[in-house]
Order: structure tokens, then C-alpha cells, then sequence
């Protein structure tokens, strides 16, 4: 007798969560990809980041100037506009009071930021660039004026803060713009503006302000180039949309943050936004350049004290290498105490040794052999050799010297460089 065995009831393959949201993305990514298309869809992941500084001319420009005057016709409204544009950016610099054919003859340029021309009125943003070796005599920034001191390199970390987001090279905002545009020839601020793309975003963010890891702190800096850095923070808050902009800006310094002075400025609307952000950045200017005559924008010390403990240790490896080989070699006098007494004369010496950091602008090679040269020209120099090299921006190089870091400054002095003095590091410039 045969028996029927039942078959078993096929079974319904049905995915499961992991499954289905992987098909939901690739759903969702194709819908994307067919909407938008596959460029613009890449450009909204990759993004679009990093102002590049404008180059900073040794001339001098003042920005930002409003005219509005009338003429003949539209040709004498110009030429009266770029007239008054002049004298007002000779006000800016306090020059003194001079004709205007005086102050034409300064003049380099005249940037146009925005202008409008009727058959009678002239309206415009202009910006006037002076010749430093004209106009720096009168303005003592100068050829022929008192010498002006200059900080070490500070790198700018310009963080916005707008909308409950803070930012400093993750979008292209308005604050980078404004430092980016910044021409800081007539500052006394050696400011380093990186560019803020690629790699840059990722570690000038607006947390890095808040690190104090001097590790951190240097391998940052060493990337850009630079000593110590310097934070102007903006916090803008929107009363109501398409109302008043209120923005509180604040000086901050060093790894630590440390608070120099801030202030507010509000603007009518978001079209003043802009020039109430250059407005600000021109009075940060002033607060970073009175904290360097007061002495504050000194490069922090704990930035390159493990550095010189190194090189210390090293110095004095290389002294007791020295006075080993003074004693094992041959002498021609059968004196016991020669050798003794070359090695107390080498300790002495090795004592009095240090290591200074020197940091100098190279604009090409031929500016770095150049200052290779002036250093190791100065008496009871032993040896300077670069670290760092930045052809267009500024290098660093690293002396050893059997005396004090003033005597080397007034040496370079002597042949004509222009010489900062910081903690343990000179700033040198042509």
C-alpha cells in the first residue's frame, strides 16, 4: 500500500531590515543620480571650499571708500569721484594735509569695488593703493620713515558664527572673503592666510581654537608656516529675516585663546552685511597691532620648548663628542694636563651656545641664499641651516650661535635688515 507524503508548501523569500535598506539607498541614489545628474551630484559631495588670498602688494590700499559727487557731464563726475576717493584714503592713512595734485602723485591705482555713472553724478566703492616708497615717509610705515616692528608669522583662524553653526573653511563664507580680500601691506600683522581648501578644512576647523595640545598645536603650524596663530571669532545674530544684523566680533591669540578686546557693529539688512564684516576686520586689525606694541603677540614659548630641549641635548652630545676627541688626540708635549685643559676650555664654550629659530620672508631662492648668508656671516654664528621653506611665503631656519639673541638681531640690523625680536626666534625682512 503506498502512501502519499505531502510536499512542503514553498516558502516566501523576503528581505530582510539590513536588505531592504541597502535597496532603499540604491533606489533613493538612483532617483538622485537621474534628477540632478551625476556631476552636480559629486559637486554637492565634494563641495566647494578655500578663498585664495588676494596677494598682498608692498603698497599700500585703502578699501571701502564712498563717493557720490556730480560734474559737467559723466566724465568730470569720475574724475571728481576719484578725486575725493584719494583725499579720503589719505585721511584714512593720517597723512599729512597735502594738495591733491600731491596726493595724485602717490597714488599707484584706483580699484573700482562697484560704481555707477549718470550723465551728471558719479556714485561708487572705490579703493585707492599708494606707493609705499612715495607716501611711507609721510606715514612712517615706510622707505625714509621709522621703522615699523612687525609680528612673527600668525596664522588667521577666522571663525564665523551665523545661524547656531560655527564655521571657518567648511563653505565659502562671507568672514574667510573678507580676510581673504584683506591687503595687509600697511599692517604691522604678519598674517598667514591659508587657502582653506582640500585638506585645510579638515584641521582649521572652528573646534581646533578650542585644543590646547602644544603637539597638535605645532604640527599644524608647521604645515602653514607659521609661529603662533591669531582667532578673530564674528558671531553675527539676526533679529528678523530681512531685518538688522547684529555681529559681535572678538580678538583671540594663541593655543590657549586668550581673550584680547571685542566690540559690535550692526547692519541694517543683509546687503550691509559685507561692509560691516570689512568695517570689523579693519578695527581687529588695530586691536591685533596695539597687542603687539604692548608685547602680547610674542610666539608662545611652549610651542618650540621640546624642539630646543632636542637640539640642546644634541649641542651638548656633540661638545662631549668634541672633548673626547681633543683628549684622544696626538700631542707633541709631554704636559699631563694639556688635554684637561682643552677640555675645560671647550665646556665654557659649548656652554654659551643657543639655538635660535629665524624666520624670513623668501619670495624666490635667491631671497633664501640670501638670508642663509647674512646669518651665517655674523660673528660667533656656528651653523644655520633651514627647517622649513616656503618659496613666495616666509621660511624658518634654525641657528646655533655662541651668544645672545640680541647681539644677532643688532648684527642683522647692521647690514640693513629689519629685525623683530620675539622669544628665543628673530623675524627678518628686507
Amino acid at each position: 500500500m503506498m502512501q502519499s507524503i505531502p510536499l512542503p508548501r514553498p516558502r516566501t523569500w523576503r528581505p530582510g531590515p539590513a536588505a531592504q535598506l541597502l535597496a532603499g539607498l540604491g533606489i533613493a541614489f538612483a532617483v538622485a543620480l537621474a534628477a540632478i545628474g551625476p556631476d552636480r551630484l559629486i559637486a554637492q559631495i565634494e563641495g566647494e571650499r578655500g578663498i585664495a588670498p588676494m596677494a598682498s602688494s608692498t603698497d599700500i590700499q585703502i578699501g571701502g571708500i564712498e563717493v557720490n559727487v556730480t560734474g559737467k557731464d559723466a566724465e568730470e563726475a569720475r574724475e571728481a569721484g576719484w578725486k575725493e576717493a584719494q583725499r579720503k584714503g589719505w585721511e584714512a592713512l593720517k597723512g599729512p594735509k597735502m594738495s591733491d595734485e600731491q596726493i595724485d602723485a602717490m597714488v599707484s591705482a584706483v580699484v573700482i569695488e562697484r560704481e555707477q555713472i549718470g550723465p551728471h553724478r558719479y556714485v561708487a566703492r572705490l579703493g585707492v593703493i599708494f606707493d609705499r616708497t612715495k607716501a611711507g615717509q609721510f606715514i612712517g610705515s615706510g622707505d625714509g620713515g621709522p621703522a615699523v616692528a612687525r609680528s612673527a608669522p600668525l596664522l588667521v583662524l577666522p571663525i564665523l558664527y551665523s545661524g547656531g553653526t560655527a564655521q571657518v573653511f567648511e563653505v565659502r563664507g562671507a568672514w574667510q572673503r573678507a580676510w581673504a580680500n584683506f591687503q595687509t601691506a600697511a599692517s604691522p600683522i604678519d598674517y598667514v592666510r591659508p587657502v582653506g581648501a582640500g585638506g585645510e578644512s579638515l584641521f582649521l576647523n572652528a573646534g581646533q581654537a578650542s585644543r590646547r595640545s602644544r603637539l597638535w598645536w605645532r604640527t599644524v603650524l608647521d604645515q602653514v608656516g607659521a609661529a603662533d596663530v591669531v582667532m578673530p571669532v564674528a558671531r553675527l545674530e539676526r533679529e528678523w529675516p530681512g531685518g538688522p544684523v547684529k555681529g559681535t566680533f572678538t580678538a583671540r591669540y594663541g593655543p590657549d585663546n586668550t581673550y584680547i578686546d571685542s566690540f559690535t557693529l550692526t547692519a541694517r539688512d543683509e546687503r550691509g552685511v559685507p561692509a560691516m564684516l570689512n568695517q570689523a576686520l579693519v578695527r581687529l586689525d588695530g586691536i591685533y597691532a596695539g597687542a603687539l606694541n604692548r608685547g602680547l603677540l610674542q610666539p608662545d614659548p611652549t610651542l618650540v620648548t621640546e624642539s630646543h630641549a632636542f637640539y640642546a641635548a644634541l649641542g651638548r652630545i656633540q661638545a662631549a663628542a668634541d672633548a673626547l676627541a681633543a683628549t684622544r688626540a696626538p700631542v707633541t708635549t709631554t704636559t699631563a694636563p694639556t688635554p684637561t685643559a682643552t677640555a675645560s676650555q671647550a665646556a665654557p664654550t659649548q656652554a654659551a651656545t643657543a639655538i635660535y629659530t629665524v624666520q624670513f620672508v623668501s619670495p624666490d631662492a635667491r631671497a633664501v641664499d640670501g638670508a642663509l648668508a647674512a646669518v651665517r656671516g655674523v660673528s660667533g654664528v656656528r651653523g644655520a641651516a633651514t627647517t622649513s621653506i616656503a618659496i613666495g611665503g616666509t621660511s624658518v631656519m634654525r641657528v646655533t650661535m655662541a651668544g645672545d639673541i640680541d647681539a644677532l638681531a643688532a648684527a642683522l640690523r647692521a647690514r640693513g635688515w629689519q629685525v623683530t625680536v620675539g622669544s628665543n626666534a628673530l623675524s627678518i625682512r628686507r
